[in-house]
């Protein structure tokens, strides 16, 4: 994972604008579809450089259309974008992953800030309504992003907003050819203040 985040501090979500999951004064978080292919793969190229030792992205269409075939909404994935407002460009992209109901309601958090976007503080605004909306609309429970030690921005962007460093995973994702270990950093719902009135269908009873 990557986040080239500037020192900004996210700005509260305003009400969404029609199709969008989110709104702040500079961004807005909307689901990726199909329609993203070409300018997803030129931020991709763009960026190749900067990506390549923390994650591997989709970089060509069939690889983009299989990436984007296995997000289902919340079900058991979601994959967002974060957008400037005035223009609609996509400045990164914050995915949900491996999401699991029942007793655990947990997912886990993937990320990429685009060239030229990055260091601008648009991850820092898009990952506040990331949180808002796995917490009220997926009603979530907890969030985990797995962080490379030496990631630095990708860390302050978690640490902006409370998560807690619960340990290092050593060969825990195959990352640029070899088994990489990654901190793991998670936040609930409390922690975040956002709880939501009603609890996901799927949570047991007791």
């Amino acid at each position: 994972m990557i986040e080239n985040g500037g020192t900004e501090q996210a700005e509260r979500p305003d009400t969404p604008v029609s199709g969008d999951l989110g709104s702040s004064p500079r961004v807005t978080l909307r689901r990726i579809t199909g329609r993203d292919q070409d300018e997803w793969l030129e931020r991709v190229r763009a960026g190749v450089d900067q990506h390549r030792a923390r994650m591997t992205l989709p970089a060509t269409p069939e690889d983009f259309q299989a990436f984007v075939d296995r997000f289902d909404e919340g079900r058991t994935a979601e994959g967002l974008l974060v957008c400037l407002r005035d223009t609609g460009a996509i400045a990164g992209n914050i995915n949900i992953n491996s999401i699991i109901p029942g007793r655990a309601q947990t997912g886990s958090l993937g990320y990429a800030a685009f060239a030229p976007y990055a260091g601008r503080g648009y991850m820092t605004e898009g990952l506040g309504m990331v949180l808002r909306h796995a917490f009220e609309e997926l009603r979530l429970h907890r969030l985990e992003a797995q962080i490379r030690p030496d990631n630095h921005a990708s860390i302050r962007l978690v640490q902006r907003y409370g998560f807690r460093y619960e340990g290092y995973s050593p060969d825990l994702l195959f990352i640029d050819g070899a088994w990489r270990g990654h901190g793991r950093w998670a936040i609930t719902n409390d922690m975040a203040g956002i709880v939501p009135s009603v609890p996901h269908p799927t949570l047991p009873g007791r």
